[in-house]
Order: C-alpha cells, then sequence, then structure tokens
C-alpha cells in the first residue's frame, strides 16, 4: 500500500493513540452574549443556560461584555480582554448567544470573537472544544445569526454541537423577574444544553487526539530537523 503513497511520510502517518484518561471534575462551561443592554435578552438567555447547564453537572462562566473595547483599539494587556482570553483557556465548551441585528450577529458578540486568537504561543485557546450556539430575535424566528456562529465555530476549530436555539419575540419569552417562561423554546434551550453537557464529557479528554494531524507532525519534524542541522545557532 506505501508504494501508491509515494509523497507521505509514513514516520509520521501513525495515528497517536486516543486518550485513556478520564477527567472528574464537572465539564467546565463559558457562556458568552451579545448585548450591553439592561435588560439584554441575550443575555438572560444565557443566564437561564447556565442555571441548566449546572443542573446537568457543570461548572459555567459567564463574561460580561460591558468594558470591553473595540478589537486591536488596545493592547491585549487591557484587563477585560485578559479576562476574557483566561476564561477562554479554562474552559471545555462553550455557548455563544447573540441578537439578530440588520440579519447579522452584534458587534459587541463579535467583538468578544475578535479577541480571540487562534493561537497564544504554543497553545490553541479554542481548538477542539465543543460550542452551542443560541440567538435572540425581536421579531420572527430567524436562523442568521446561529449560522453565522456555526461559521466561526469552525473557524475557532471548535466542535459546534448539532442542535441550535433561535427564540423569537425574545421579548415575550422572558417575565418581569427576567426568568424564561415555559415553552417550546424553552424546552429546547433545555435539550440544547443536555447536549452540550453530553458532548463535552465525550470529548473533553481527547481534544489532542481529535485534533492531532499529519500537516502539523509533517511539520513539526521539519522544523526540529532544519534546526538541528543548523552550523551556528
Amino acid at each position: 500500500m506505501s508504494e501508491q503513497l509515494p509523497h507521505l511520510d509514513l514516520a509520521l502517518f501513525d495515528v497517536p493513540p486516543a486518550a485513556t484518561r478520564s477527567s472528574e471534575h464537572k465539564p467546565r462551561i463559558l457562556l458568552l452574549y451579545g448585548s450591553t443592554r439592561e435588560r439584554s435578552f441575550s443575555r438572560l438567555l444565557v443566564e437561564e443556560a447556565a442555571r441548566l447547564l449546572e443542573h446537568f453537572g457543570a461548572q459555567t462562566r459567564v463574561f460580561n461584555p460591558s468594558g470591553l473595547p473595540l478589537p486591536d483599539d488596545v493592547p491585549v494587556e487591557h484587563p477585560k480582554v485578559q479576562e476574557l482570553r483566561e476564561l477562554v483557556q479554562w474552559s471545555e465548551g462553550q455557548v455563544w448567544c447573540s441578537p439578530e441585528r440588520h440579519g447579522a450577529m452584534s458587534a459587541v458578540f463579535k467583538a468578544q470573537i475578535d479577541w480571540i486568537p487562534l493561537a497564544l504561543g504554543a497553545l490553541r485557546p479554542t481548538q477542539g472544544k465543543t460550542l452551542a450556539v443560541m440567538q435572540v430575535c425581536g421579531g420572527s424566528q430567524s436562523f442568521n445569526v446561529v449560522n453565522q456562529l456555526r461559521v466561526l465555530g469552525r473557524w475557532m476549530r471548535m466542535f459546534t454541537i448539532p442542535n441550535q436555539s433561535s427564540v423569537p419575540k425574545a421579548y415575550l419569552e422572558f417575565d418581569d423577574s427576567g426568568r424564561m417562561k415555559p415553552s417550546p423554546y424553552y424546552d429546547r434551550v433545555v435539550d440544547v444544553m443536555e447536549e452540550l453537557v453530553k458532548f463535552t464529557l465525550l470529548l473533553r479528554d481527547r481534544q489532542e487526539f481529535l485534533v492531532d494531524r499529519y500537516s502539523e507532525r509533517k511539520e513539526n519534524a521539519e522544523q526540529l530537523s532544519a534546526r538541528v542541522n543548523q552550523r551556528s545557532i
């Protein structure tokens, strides 16, 4: 078979074995929302999701985007940027929720993702982590934002779960205390959070195995060879 693959470096082709360890701590889920309004429905939906996640056995953190500068407008040492990046690294899974504005996710939400780099030195903060996507709508139900969030999740190299939530006329779905009313939309949120916890439990100890790539093993080997063979360092 190897003679049919002359361009393949067989020494780097063997797939590493899957991890056999099993973490005992609760799944760590970060929740992001996309509005700084006092009565933000994306925040209320995220808070409802956090309650459900904790019921399913996860530990949660919710990032407040208020005070986060525009991307590249301040150095990365800004406290809000550092807070966000530390939470991203802490997480094993995430929930993204944005309102739909002019057919797209809000600028508040996109700014958060733009502050998260694909790589921080040798670390890839989001690669291999699970993701659930949700949106709130001011009018009839739409899926523009959740579709866009799925694209973002792919670019951030995350595993986006199949289920999702879109809540139409969100102003009708929450009571005066900010709790989501019973409805099929609430039941869908329950389904999404349950699914996220299950996928996170399945994948969190296998992230390194799942994202290990032949091309990167080859590149690393070539870089090592070039460094070792340098006449002077």
